[in-house]
């Protein structure tokens, strides 16, 4: 391994593996996980190695600090730490490190955290190379993956380990962790100053991912730090004349004894340029968040494919959760489309499975596929103009008993009551509706849903017509 040192020149080691918490106390997020006497705390808390401990798995989206969890456990506890990576290791690598970790447990009483990174990407034989080590106490799996366990993790393997859900970093925990990196020793020891709109900008972008806000801060830097030298090569060559002074400005860049030369500064379009994105003005909690899902929605409603993409793409590219656009892709799919193309909300409902399995930014597929779908789909808002309409009534006091051959008869007292009485089981019916009243009696004739003559509720209309003439017995 490279060792270099902190700050901005140590370009051989990533700003997100410089700045990896040392303890769990200084683990941004994930507190749901790190309260006194959690399994994870015990773990990092016993400097001995010698007390037992359970198997953990630990599933969340990527840069949420699984590896950052295993490695400061490992740096806490007495225990002995060995890292694999699925991708890497095979059955032959798994079975030495139980071999040794059995016999330090034997020689020793130490026993071994294994910390296996992207575990599903192990086959079921590799997986199943882990159960004796995990099951006989040898080791101590930590296991990471971004994809869930119920489907990649063997079934004998989750049953003997504890399964803990790593949740995406909010703002506060990824500004705490810019800020920290900004001044922290082995991060960029305060050599440059991070304009506070730059900082939402570098949050934003991130989405919750830890590793990329850190990695577009280091971007940035090292941008703001090119201007910097750039900037002052000018000025010193318009001056001087000197062929020197390019390094006499590098070297101002770097601080003086004196600490006369002003910091570097990030801004929003030097965050925009090192990342290579567009910044948008868009605000997760503010107007842009509501005025664009606004605009996608009505986009939709509106039949207009190529605007709903625009803000689709607008969402996602903003950092948008993903689950948050499936949600409401599902309501559009009832609401503004319904019985015109019943088939729409099993599309949408997929598209929503889909990005949970898969993630992002692989989940913009089925997203875009949902929103092509709905967006040239016939469209109909009947069903949920009904649904309100019924919900008015009720609200309304507009209810009555239940008529009595509707009522519950399978307790005892009820056919005495003469619950059931009367009622006409439709499947003896050579059609399969017969003339019955279903609605209270303050509601008989009440009319709710209203179908249009768009796409498939062309046909409901014409069959409801019927079914209604029959069950009110107009026919």
């Amino acid at each position: 391994m490279v060792e270099t040192a902190a700050g901005l020149r140590s370009g051989a080691t990533p700003l997100a593996v410089r700045m990896r918490p040392r303890s769990l106390d200084e683990v941004a997020g994930q507190r749901h996980l790190l309260t006194p006497g959690s399994p994870l705390v015990a773990l990092a808390a016993d400097r001995t190695g010698e007390s037992g401990a359970v198997s953990v798995i630990l599933w969340g989206p990527p840069g949420t600090g699984k590896t950052t969890l295993a490695q400061a456990i490992a740096r806490s506890s007495g225990r002995k730490f060995v890292e694999l990576s699925a991708v890497t290791a095979g059955v032959r690598d798994v079975r030495q490190v139980m071999e040794e970790a059995r016999a330090n447990r034997d020689l020793y009483g130490v026993s071994t955290v294994l910390f296996l990174d992207e575990i599903h990407r192990f086959t079921k034989a590799q997986q199943d190379a882990l159960l004796p080590g995990v099951e006989n106490g040898w080791v101590i799996l930590v296991a990471a993956t971004t994809e869930n366990p119920s489907f990649s993790v063997i079934s004998p393997l989750l049953s003997r380990s504890l399964l803990l859900t790593l949740e995406t970093l909010d703002d506060g925990d990824l500004g705490m962790l810019v800020d920290r990196a900004v001044e922290d020793p082995r991060g960029l020891a305060g050599r440059v100053e991070l304009d506070p709109e730059a900082r939402a900008a570098i949050v934003r972008l991130a989405s919750g991912d830890a590793r990329r806000a850190l990695t577009a801060l280091e971007a940035a830097s090292l941008s703001a730090i090119a201007e910097a030298v750039d900037g002052r090569t000018a000025d010193d060559e318009a001056g001087s004349g000197s062929d020197d002074g390019k390094a006499a400005a590098a070297a101002s860049v770097d601080g003086d004894a004196a600490g006369t030369a002003p910091r570097p500064v990030i801004t929003p379009e030097t965050v925009s340029r090192a990342v290579d994105r567009a910044l948008l003005r868009y605000d997760r909690d503010g107007d842009e968040h509501y005025d664009v899902i606004s605009a996608f929605i009505k986009s939709v409603r509106g039949s207009d494919v190529d605007a709903a993409l625009h803000y689709l793409a607008r969402m996602i590219e903003a950092g948008e959760d993903p689950r948050f656009i499936a949600r409401r892709i599902i309501v559009l799919a009832s609401e503004d489309i319904g019985m015109a193309d019943p088939t729409a909300l099993g599309v949408a409902v997929a598209a929503a499975d889909a990005v949970q399995y898969i993630g992002m930014p692989e989940g913009r597929i089925p997203l875009a596929q949902a929103t092509v779908h709905l967006a040239t789909a016939p469209k109909s808002n009947a069903a949920y103009v009904g649904i309100d309409r019924a919900i008015a009534d009720v609200r309304a006091g507009k209810a009555g008993r239940v008529p009595k051959h509707l009522r519950d008869a399978h307790y005892p007292g009820a056919k005495r009551l003469g619950h059931g009485k009367g009622y006409a089981y439709p499947h003896d019916d050579p059609i399969g509706v017969v003339p019955q009243q279903y609605l209270p009696d303050p509601l008989r004739g009440a009319v709710y849903y209203t179908p249009t003559e768009h796409g498939n509720e062309r046909d409901v209309s014409s069959r409801l017509g019927k079914l209604r003439r029959i069950v009110r017995g107009e026919r």
